[in-house]
């Protein structure tokens, strides 16, 4: 194994348990990484089980094949990002996923510390933050071409950041003069507009961050349209197990699993029920967290919420 490639998969026991993973049936896993989470579960679903997962990035697929060749054609991998999941098992012939899906949501350990990938203002490197490289839009885009109140959107809604104005104008106002291209410049122009907290200890960019990364890759949109659509397709009784590590992510979840788990949705004025039949059972009523011990090996892990269902 690539040994830049550090894998951490978080809450891994905890969330392969959550599918309950079974031979002879077809178990997905919409986020390969490193491959942990793949590994486990085609070790469990030997001899006749099925595996496909399913990533954009090409340095985590060919990582991870080599970690799974041992499986031989037991496991699939397709470089597609999760939303192409049910148009892929349409286009097998595969009308139900039969045994479970797994998600492990936000960038990997690999890509957040990659000095080439432009996640990261810990290394300089060109502003980039493509899950996949084929994409087209990339932080560079966003930095220098949004318009201000764009950027103010973004760094509100996606990092929640208290001074998104004052962060947005000033990027504004320094790519008149010359474009942003590195994370170093950014993190720099960042930390220049934002009062200095020394109890914060979290740094000043890490909001802004994470808000042009989640535009870049379109992520909140692509996990909630996701979420309805593979939910359809599990078979009675499969699972759908969702890591996240954010409260945007978390929220998304929390907010379809609760309305899939429900009889009716319907306002207090409508009078006849057009509500469609509850597709879910909640297995977590509260999100499942990492162990302290597990926090105290990937610091990482004390962000991630597990959240586990089970279609009816």
């Amino acid at each position: 194994m690539n040994e830049e490639f550090k894998h951490y998969p978080v809450m891994l026991h905890e969330a392969v348990d959550a599918l309950d993973c079974k031979p002879g049936l077809l178990y997905i896993d919409a986020t390969l990484g490193g491959g942990g989470y793949s590994c486990e579960i085609a070790k469990r679903i030997q001899p006749d089980g099925k595996l496909f997962a399913f990533d954009v990035d090409r340095n985590a697929i060919e990582v991870a094949s080599a970690r799974l060749a041992e499986f031989g054609d037991s496991v699939t991998i397709f470089k597609a990002n999760y939303s192409e999941i049910p148009k892929i098992l349409e286009e097998r012939g595969i009308e139900k996923i039969t045994g479970g899906i797994v998600f492990d949501l936000g960038a990997s350990y690999y890509q957040l510390t990659s000095g080439e990938r432009g996640f990261s203002f810990s290394h300089e490197s060109k502003l980039d933050m493509r899950f996949d490289m084929d994409g087209e839009k990339t932080a560079y885009d966003v930095v220098n071409f949004y318009h201000e109140a764009d950027l103010v959107r973004i760094f509100q809604e996606y990092g929640e950041e208290r001074y998104s104005r004052r962060i947005a104008s000033r990027i504004v106002k320094k790519r008149q003069e010359k474009k942003i291209e590195t994370t170093k410049e950014l993190a720099d122009l960042i930390c220049s507009a934002v009062p200095r907290n020394p109890r914060n200890k979290i740094h000043p960019a890490t909001r802004v961050f994470q808000a042009i990364r989640i535009e870049v890759n379109d992520e909140l949109n692509n996990l909630e349209n996701t979420l309805n659509g593979v939910i359809s397709l599990l078979d009675k009784s499969a699972r759908i197990a969702v890591v996240s590590f954010h409260s945007l992510e978390d929220k998304i979840v929390k907010r379809v699993f609760k309305y899939l788990s429900s009889d009716c949705n319907c306002g207090p004025y409508d009078l006849i029920c057009s509500c469609p039949p509850r597709k879910l059972d909640i297995i977590t009523k509260k999100p499942i967290i990492a162990s302290e011990g597990e926090i105290k090996q990937n610091p990482p892990s004390r962000s991630a919420k597990l959240r586990v269902a089970g279609r009816v």
